[in-house]
């Protein structure tokens, strides 16, 4: 299920706050920066950096994810670890909004999302 277009405003006007507050200076962002996407009823925010061997290659790291969950009108809230699996964010497993989610990975209290 895709999010409403009402829902889809909220997320990119969200997003790009958090990016205004987290992205790296405007001078090194070709090489590394920060971005996000949708996939299913998540939001996950990667890194985008080049390769170290091949500068015409580009990798994303995943590093935080907000799942919504309709019947709950709450997002479950995750990071990724080194396993390359999704784990709960036990500090807040869940948030009422995404503003409150991009707050969560801005402060990064457990030093999960930027290590």
């Amino acid at each position: 299920m895709a999010f409403t277009p009402e829902q889809n405003t909220v997320i990119e006007a969200t997003m790009a706050a958090f990016l205004e507050v987290k992205r790296p200076a405007p001078d090194i962002r070709l090489q590394v920066d920060l971005a996000w996407r949708i996939e299913k009823q998540s939001i996950i925010i990667y890194e985008d950096r080049l390769h170290w061997k091949d500068p015409s290659q580009r990798i994303h790291n995943d590093m935080a994810k907000a799942t919504y969950v309709k019947s709950a009108n709450k997002w479950k809230v995750y990071w990724l670890r080194s396993d390359g699996k999704w784990y709960s964010y036990t500090p807040a497993p869940e948030v009422e909004n995404l503003r409150n989610f991009t707050q969560l990975v801005i402060e990064d209290e457990a030093g999960a999302f930027f290590g």
